[in-house]
């Protein structure tokens, strides 16, 4: 785009059209106070937004169809098709033609992000049974963003307000989990927390908490060998190079005691270690932010919500944190340039 723009533009790609992302996107952009500092371009389609603003009596949420960039327009709600045709909506049911839909629309946003035809995309929940098929196999917007930027690693960071959790391995079984636990994966991942914390979050000298693998960090080697044989000497070679990390701490009691306000990050060693205590205390305005990329990309932290698509029941905090946190780093990126 050669067109200079005035104000940075946000990507939403609409996700799974028969989930609750098209109502938490209108309803998180609905008054347009919410993006004076930057411009919504909605990845979707114009029918599905009609659709949903019918459904949903709201008759105040207004959008301009563009067919290219080129014809943004930043005082308004931008929706660009992903696909031709949108697909039959129905909502609350999964359907091949709506899991299309959601990959096209993330498929064409990462694109104009590669691009830096936008500065910064925010996912809408998509449905990873309906995308996935011979020729993909998705296991999550996280790992896609990563190799699709080319990036050799990256960080689910969860955050919210004064919490933020990052997580050593992400959507991989159970049982895998103890074999992926190495010093060097936590090492990678504290660092990129560190990192993130003071280059999108303003931090200065971070301090992180890395939590244990087994119950009660392993009780010195009685419940398991990988807090004193993996977890500790990571912890120990980040300490002589001077990083503020601190651990292992047993994951119950450390939130069971609210020792997470004492910290600037978290580091979980899986994903449910992570998340439980995450979306328990922030469900209604946690963020996913994947850090360590080139680019700047959010998402709510719920997914598609089949049970209450189309009830005009879903809460918009979740969506509104991912959008405002993606506009707050956009500024913060943007001061860092203007300061060097």
């Amino acid at each position: 785009m050669s067109a200079k723009i005035s104000k940075p533009i946000i990507g939403i790609s609409i996700g799974d059209i028969n989930g609750i992302g098209a109502e938490v996107t209108m309803k998180a952009l609905q008054d347009n106070r919410t993006y004076k500092n930057f411009t919504p371009l909605i990845y979707g389609h114009g029918k599905a937004l009609s659709y949903y603003r019918k459904l949903l009596s709201m008759e105040d949420f207004n959008f301009v169809q563009i067919r290219s960039l080129d014809e943004i327009q930043h005082k308004r709600v931008n929706v660009i098709n992903a696909v031709e045709e949108c697909p039959e909506i129905i909502p609350g049911v999964e359907t091949q033609e709506a899991g299309k839909m959601a990959l096209e629309a993330l498929k064409m946003a990462v694109e104009d992000l590669k691009a830096g035809n936008i500065q910064a995309l925010v996912t809408a929940p998509l449905n990873k049974n309906n995308i996935n098929s011979e020729d993909l196999k998705f296991v999550g917007h996280t790992e896609f963003l990563t190799e699709a930027v080319g990036a050799k690693k990256s960080l689910m960071f969860m955050v919210a307000e004064q919490l933020r959790v990052g997580l050593v391995t992400g959507h991989i079984p159970l049982s895998k989990v103890a074999q992926t636990v190495t010093g060097e994966k936590i090492k990678e991942k504290a660092n990129l927390m560190l990192q993130s914390l003071e280059k999108d979050f303003s931090i200065a000298k971070p301090k992180i908490a890395i939590l244990g693998l087994n119950p009660h960090a392993g009780e010195d080697g009685l419940l398991g060998e990988e807090e004193e044989k993996v977890i500790r000497p990571a912890i120990n070679e980040l300490k002589d190079q001077n990083k503020l990390v601190f651990g292992p701490y047993p994951s119950d009691g450390f939130f069971g005691m609210v020792h997470q306000s004492k910290f600037d990050g978290i580091l979980a060693m899986y994903h449910d270690q992570g998340l439980i205590p995450f979306k328990s205390i922030a469900f209604s305005n946690g963020v996913n932010f994947t850090a360590g990329l080139p680019v700047i990309r959010t998402s709510p932290d719920h997914g598609t919500a089949y049970n209450i698509a189309g009830k005009n029941l879903a809460d918009e905090g979740s969506m509104r944190a991912a959008i405002y946190l993606a506009s707050d780093i956009i500024q913060y990126h943007e001061s860092l340039v203007e300061e060097e």
